[in-house]
């Protein structure tokens, strides 16, 4: 018993040194946090866009995958990711808008699919979004700086 007591009294002690010890040492210096950026009032920008062969999504070979970010001017492995998120704003994030092709375009009319699809969320609204090309004529007339990549 006399083992016993002796223990609790010395685990005490040196519990009771340790906060004493703890509330005499002087506090550690805070550094000082980065400026957060400004709140733009939306959920970050961040896309992951892809250009496959195939008609649809769902079933096409990915030969390239990049991502963009737009929450600032522009990051992500996107090659113009300033000039893509810039290309996205004037259209209001309408994918629709970026993939039209030009009316005065000339392609052949080979049927060559290729689809490009945009996923992720663009100023806070969930984005999945397809659109196939009829041949690579047709994509390059047509994908504007989002999915020139």
């Amino acid at each position: 018993m006399r083992y016993i007591s002796g223990g609790i009294a010395l685990g005490a002690a040196l519990a009771l040194g340790g906060l004493a010890t703890a509330a005499t040492a002087a506090p550690a210096p805070v550094a000082a946090k980065p400026a957060a950026p400004a709140a733009s009032g939306f959920a970050p920008s961040e896309l992951v866009l892809t250009i496959g062969y195939g008609d649809k999504a769902a079933t096409a070979s990915i030969q390239r995958a990049v991502t963009l970010g737009c929450s600032s001017t522009g990051v992500g492995s996107h090659p113009d990711a300033p000039g893509a998120c810039d290309q996205l704003r004037a259209v209001g994030g309408k994918f629709d808008k970026v993939t039209k092709v030009q009316s005065n375009a000339v392609c052949t009319k080979e049927w060559n699919p290729i689809v490009v699809t945009a996923q992720g969320v663009w100023e806070g609204r969930r984005v999945n979004y397809e659109h196939t090309f009829a041949n690579p004529c047709a994509m390059t007339v047509g994908q504007g700086q989002v999915f020139n990549f």
